[in-house]
């Protein structure tokens, strides 16, 4: 354990905190005789070049979202705080497919381009290198739901309202932002349905008011740095349960009454499920924590930061806890420590899978050694070992083999160093790299710092070499 998880969220919460008062005035302009250049248009990622912008960084999103499950049409204001890192004539946000109406940039209207996810903002006066600004962004239409790896992302309409959910691009799906991890920011989300509705987001709820013609406004404030495509909105007839952990973390559970027990009683043991995650990796990041189950067809388990939604077919063959613990681990992998490029997904994945390994030993089942040894069998010929998990490329992200032959590493790698170096180079990664993005080099060259052994080859035949590593052996010590 990394001292007690209370110690740990108020530390951070506080450092953010100091970040946003420290802020430089907000629309200041560049100075005379500079007029500035324009932000990139894309972050730098190696899979998605056209993900995020360049220009700016943003320190907070304020979502408000008006919904109509009657048209699926969906209204938005989107108000975004950011700093200029140059002299900004004019800057890029990621936006799909929504209508916008306006736009103004610090203050003023602001005139905008279009192609294809590229919103295009020129400000009134350009923006100082240094500058706090504030966007605000009108929008309207009805959000689209494109196939995703073969599921459904995006906005899903269901029977009884919308489930807005994704990975990796889902964000500008409904709102405009910088849509890549590495600029992530503190949210608050306002969402406004049909009285009779709820409508459930990510971190707590701080309000719940009627706004008028029949609809009431449910407000979620993530004070946490989250990635923008976490964000997630859940709209419909829902039940929802509440409960507190006994270290204070607040508990929010959300059921379309028709989820049967199964799922219920799975995600219910979050609390259990918590213990045990923070017994391998140190303190809970977050304040709050909780599930989703809607009804709709297909769909795929995402885990949405603080709340992750789960598919109601999930639990059809009875209870699935070892899907709780992926997700909830993700918490730290992934939402914490986020991945600083697509391509290095492995340190998402190949971690959360590799708690439901630990699970497994845990409950008596079988151990992460043996469970190594049983993906070993797989003989050497087979499309399993073609896929490199450090760089699977774009059209197998979410293959299987990055998820298992990256949890396959790691337990290769606690066998190499041992438990007592492997669990501190777990602790140490999650410390370091807390509320902000890591790569795999950064985590090779940790492993090599805790363990005193050079670790370039062992990595290179485990993680980017196509073909069975040669070390892969069954057994079960």
């Amino acid at each position: 354990m990394i001292g007690s998880p209370v110690r740990a969220r108020g530390l951070r919460i506080a450092v953010v905190a100091a970040l946003l008062v420290t802020a430089v005035p907000i629309g200041a302009v560049a100075p005379a005789g500079g007029i500035g250049t324009p932000g990139s248009d894309g972050i730098g990622d190696s899979y998605f070049p056209l993900a995020g912008n360049g220009g700016y960084d943003v320190g907070h999103y304020h979502l408000e979202i008006r919904y109509g499950p009657a048209t699926d049409e969906l209204v938005g204001r989107t108000t975004i705080t950011a700093t200029a890192t140059q002299d900004l004539s004019r800057f890029n946000l990621d936006l799909i497919g929504l209508r916008v109406t306006s736009i103004t940039a610090g203050g003023e209207p602001a005139t905008w381009s279009r192609q294809g996810q590229e919103l295009s903002v020129r400000p009134a006066s350009p923006i100082a290198d240094g500058a706090g600004f504030e966007v605000v962004v009108r929008y309207r239409g009805i959000p689209r739901s494109p196939l995703s790896y073969g599921a459904r992302a995006g906005a899903i309409p269901t029977d009884d309202g919308v489930l807005i959910y994704g990975e990796p691009d889902v964000a500008a799906y409904w709102y405009p932002s910088n849509d890549h991890p590495r600029d992530k920011a503190t949210f608050e989300i306002d969402l406004t349905v049909p009285r009779g509705l709820k409508a459930v987001s990510n971190g707590r709820l701080t309000g719940r008011e009627p706004t008028g013609n029949g609809r009431v406004t449910w407000s979620w404030h993530e004070n946490d740095l989250m990635a923008t495509y976490l964000a997630m909105a859940v709209i419909g007839r829902f039940q929802l349960e509440r409960s507190v952990t006994s270290d204070g973390i607040r508990v929010l559970d959300a059921f379309d009454p028709r989820v049967g027990r199964n799922a219920r009683r799975s995600i219910g043991k979050g609390e259990r499920v918590l213990r045990f995650l923070e017994g391998r990796f140190g303190p809970y990041p977050f304040d709050d924590l909780g599930g989703v189950v809607d009804i709709w067809s297909g769909g795929f388990a995402l885990e949405n930061q603080t709340r992750p939604i789960y598919p109601p077919g999930a639990f059809r063959r009875g209870q699935n806890v070892p899907l709780v613990v992926h997700e909830l681990a993700h918490q730290w992998f992934g939402n914490s420590v986020s991945l600083d490029d697509w391509s290095h997904i492995w340190l998402n994945e190949g971690f959360a899978t590799y708690a439901e390994w630990l699970w497994s030993g845990k409950t008596g089942h079988r151990t992460p050694q043996g469970l190594l040894s049983a993906w070993c069998e797989i003989p050497a010929d087979r499309p399993f070992w073609t896929v490199t998990p450090d760089d699977p490329g774009v059209g197998r992200l979410f293959a299987t083999p990055v998820y298992v032959r990256s949890a396959m590493t790691l337990q290769a790698l606690r066998t190499t160093v041992g438990n007592a170096d492997f669990f501190e180079i777990v602790e140490t990664w999650l410390a370091e790299h807390a509320d902000s993005t890591a790569t795999t080099d950064r985590f090779i060259a940790l492993s090599e710092t805790v363990s005193g052994q050079e670790l370039s080859g062992f990595f290179d035949e485990w993680l980017s070499t196509s073909g069975k590593p040669s070390p892969c052996v069954t057994g079960t010590t």
